[in-house]
């Protein structure tokens, strides 16, 4: 049955709309993956001279031992921010002669050969070979790096149950980051020395190799757990049943100025602020709106004006990126319903357009305090945010036109890829990299004012064709529509 399952995923994955975006990824990220297994062979292979070299009076291994406490919250941070669970839709199958436990099992243990589990060994492996040429036991090694693997999976299936409290809460990062901020203050302030706690387990399993039974009962109790769990979950309606709350209505009759585009706009603010992932949104407005601040203090930064537009682009323009790359992918859940409605698809797009000119004026006129550090901080910004409605603003509606991939707005926002095809990986060079490239060479060709005017009028030009371009965009959706539709009936 394990083999009929990979085999229905593998028919999946080949039948999907999305198949050419999907195989890029795929090759990007198994990129990544062999880089980062590079990384960790190379680290392995001269992490002995390095601790031979800096402390050669202590053993390796205890030395090590005693930054496991930081290693496992470092692994947990990581696999909550960026390991994607194993997932499998298995309501066509519930419906069939088979045993829930099976399809379980199998989640469960697709989880268990996930390349966040064995990326460790890539640097144990080596590190313990050069280890056994030095004298160090075989055998001891050998349960050292046994021991290290049993606690990855642990936090493998820790981190399942950190992400089924998350789902319950409408801050998904919110347990994660208390827990590992009170375990860490426990350390950091004496209060339970952790740290210290972990590296004596981890001797006393090497002085007593039977304590490593308490690693295997424990990973064998978060496997039962994430079990029960999961079969609890595993029914045809176990999503019909929802929350009873009460809702809080806003009042939006201020949006009734903007004519026919009203209704779109009314629909996209609640979108934003009922739903976890487009919530993001909003938080992610007061990132751009401080992020000068990690630059414009630094001397550093003073003598770089060429990279004031990277930070004028982005700070003004962070909710038009962030928000306008997944258009319209924000409304697939519903699109087909949309599309069946007698509507304008033009008015459609541009209440998005609407959406995102406000965010970069907002943000511009917020951080208009950062002429403390410079007047030319100032016009850099202004010039960004020009650029940011004239230009950007239509090439990430243009942009949009190719999306194909669903988007469940229930799911958390943090580090949640869904949705994420080529065309986000290829939008940042329009939206960011040729801008600031061209203002770059124009700042050292002719000076940082003309650079600035050069992209002024690059904006206002879009700004004074916004109706023809808005045109040719709308066409292209129009043009795409019958893809959408068959694109966002998958769940991808």
């Amino acid at each position: 049955m394990i083999k009929r399952f990979l085999y229905l995923e593998w028919r999946s994955f080949f039948r999907s709309a999305s198949l050419g975006k999907s195989l890029v990824i795929k090759f990007l990220m198994g990129f990544m993956a062999l880089y980062f297994m590079a990384v960790f062979l190379v680290m392995g292979f001269f992490l002995l001279d390095i601790i031979q070299k800096v402390a050669p009076d202590k053993d390796p291994i205890k030395l090590i031992n005693a930054g496991i406490f930081y290693w496992i919250m470092t692994e947990l941070l990581i696999r909550f921010f960026f390991q994607k669970l194993p997932a499998m839709h298995v309501k066509p199958f519930l419906i069939l002669n088979l045993k829930r436990k099976t399809i379980v099992h199998y989640v469960l243990g697709k989880s268990a050969l996930s390349l966040y589990n064995f990326l460790p060994l890539f640097a144990l492996i080596p590190f313990g070979v050069k280890l056994f040429f030095t004298g160090v036991d075989g055998f001891t090694i050998i349960l050292w790096i046994f021991t290290l693997f049993l606690i990855s999976l642990c936090n493998n299936f820790l981190n399942f149950i950190i992400e089924s409290v998350s789902a319950e809460i409408s801050v998904s990062f919110l347990p994660i980051v208390i827990g590992l901020g009170g375990l860490f203050a426990l350390n950091y302030f004496n209060i339970i020395q952790l740290d210290t706690l972990v590296a004596n387990g981890m001797n006393a399993v090497l002085e007593q190799p039977v304590y490593v039974l308490v690693l295997v009962l424990l990973l064998g109790t978060l496997y039962y757990y994430n079990f029960k769990f999961l079969s609890a979950k595993l029914f045809l309606d176990s999503g019909l049943k929802t929350k009873i709350k009460e809702v809080k209505a806003s009042n939006l009759e201020w949006t009734r100025t903007f004519g026919s585009i009203a209704p779109f706009l009314q629909m996209d603010l609640r979108l934003i602020w009922r739903n976890k992932r487009t919530k993001s949104s909003v938080w992610i407005l007061g990132i751009g709106l401080l992020y000068g601040l990690f630059f414009y203090p630094q001397p550093t930064y003073n003598n770089m004006p060429w990279f004031f537009m990277f930070i004028g682009l982005f700070s003004t323009g962070i909710f038009l990126i962030n928000f306008g790359q997944f258009i319209p992918a924000w409304d697939s859940g519903y699109y087909k319903l949309l599309m069946s409605q007698n509507i304008k698809y033009r008015d459609y797009l541009r209440s998005k357009f609407l959406l995102m000119t406000i965010s970069v004026g907002m943000l511009f006129v917020l951080g208009i305090p950062y002429v403390y550090f410079g007047w030319k901080i100032l016009l850099a910004h202004f010039a960004a945010a020009i650029y940011n409605i004239g230009v950007n603003s239509h090439v990430i509606l243009w942009g949009g036109s190719f999306n194909r991939k669903k988007i469940d707005l229930s799911q958390k926002a943090a580090f949640n890829y869904q949705g994420t095809g080529l065309v986000q990986f290829l939008i940042g060079i329009p939206l960011l990299l040729i801008p600031m490239g061209l203002f770059a060479g124009l700042y050292f060709l002719i000076g940082f004012e003309w650079a600035c005017a050069v992209l002024i009028i690059l904006g206002l030009s879009g700004i004074f064709f916004h109706k023809p371009l808005m045109k040719g965009i709308t066409n292209k959706y129009l043009r795409s529509k019958y893809k959408m539709i068959s694109a966002f009936n998958q769940d991808n």
